[in-house]
């Protein structure tokens, strides 16, 4: 990382982001350009590893890609703010992020509902009462993260 004043080393700190952002984007195997699609997920901690969850539709092109190669990048991102500097003309964003990598693996049937859960979690605290129907057309995956590195920028405004 060429910012190392704005490197997060304490995994502590990045999953603190990965609970705050929103949206993780996954960066997929195509054939002539990567393949980046926004999800929403869930994370869960289980000692020293951290997994994220996701769901979609039973087809589509990111499940193909995932069938042919299940390796990705993952990448979030919030805490976006302007930071104007008046008196030197200057302007640049705080953010908090997270990028890495790790492995796709698709949800056994019999583990689907705890995986919409932990995914609803960080969204809702309370518990979802999910539509039973529903499940069975649901495609859940998780990515086991191997690795992960972040980043903050936190600067006040001047002027």
């Amino acid at each position: 990382m060429r910012r190392r004043d704005r490197e997060i080393t304490d995994r502590d700190e990045m999953i603190e982001i990965l609970d705050k952002c929103q949206v993780c984007r996954l960066a997929l195997h195509d054939e002539n350009f990567p393949y980046i699609v926004p999800l929403n997920y869930g994370v869960d901690i289980g000692g020293d590893n951290v997994t994220l969850y996701f769901h979609s539709a039973k087809q589509g092109k990111k499940l193909d890609l995932i069938r042919h190669d299940n390796r990705a990048s993952f990448e979030v991102d919030c805490g976006h703010t302007l930071v104007l500097e008046h008196e030197t003309g200057n302007c640049t964003m705080n953010y908090e992020s997270v990028i890495g990598q790790g492995v796709i693996e698709f949800v056994p049937e019999d583990e689907k509902m705890n995986a919409l859960r932990i995914l609803m979690k960080h969204y809702r605290h309370e518990d979802f009462p999910f539509n039973a129907a529903m499940v069975p057309q649901t495609e859940v995956f998780r990515l086991k993260v191997i690795d992960m590195t972040g980043k903050r920028r936190q600067k006040k405004s001047k002027g």
